[in-house]
């Protein structure tokens, strides 16, 4: 393959994911400031529902900065071509993933969303490259839980998943050794 295939970041995607990341983070500051408001049978605890809100702030608080990142930025999303599969999808995203340096391609799926994770022989290598701290810890946890510090979501693509996954297998294919 000569030329490379570049699927663009859906900007309307990303928009989406922003707003409910505010909403969360809405929605965590006011469990924080007024826990009593949200008592209910499931929750009777105030000091529950005031931990609940702290870690929804702190969480899609940290979302809500790299899905900002993300709707300014203008490189290509993913780029797959000769050398490997150039990742730009996520907070995680490290660059070139070399196909020599993939040994399997998988899906994963947490609640309705499915991850590819692309299992690897040098998972040093690619955690070496994480550019901040939370990132690093990010694919440190999902070499732990998942096998691989290498994941690509769809969600911030102009792509379906399927048609990711399909487009990703066939090139992979090709490059087998």
């Amino acid at each position: 393959m000569n030329d490379a295939i570049e699927i663009p970041l859906s900007k309307t995607k990303i928009l989406l994911l922003l707003i409910g990341a505010i909403a969360f983070v809405i929605l965590g500051v006011a469990f924080t400031i007024s826990p009593g408001t949200f008592q209910s049978g499931v929750f009777r605890s105030s000091e529950i529902i005031r931990i609940i809100g702290i870690v929804s702030v702190v969480f899609f608080g940290l979302c809500l900065l790299f899905i900002a990142r993300k709707l300014v930025d203008n490189k290509v999303g993913l780029t797959i071509d000769q050398y490997g599969i150039t990742d730009n999808t996520n907070g995680t995203s490290v660059g070139l993933i070399e196909w020599d340096d993939i040994t399997n391609i998988r899906t994963i799926q947490i609640a309705s969303t499915k991850i590819m994770m692309l299992d690897t022989d040098q998972p040093e290598k690619y955690m070496e490259r994480a550019t901040n701290a939370i990132s690093k810890r990010a694919m440190k946890a999902n070499h732990k839980m998942y096998g691989s510090p290498l994941s690509i979501v769809s969600n911030s693509l102009k792509i379906k998943y399927k048609d990711l996954e399909k487009l990703i297998w066939e090139e992979f294919d090709k490059r087998r050794k």
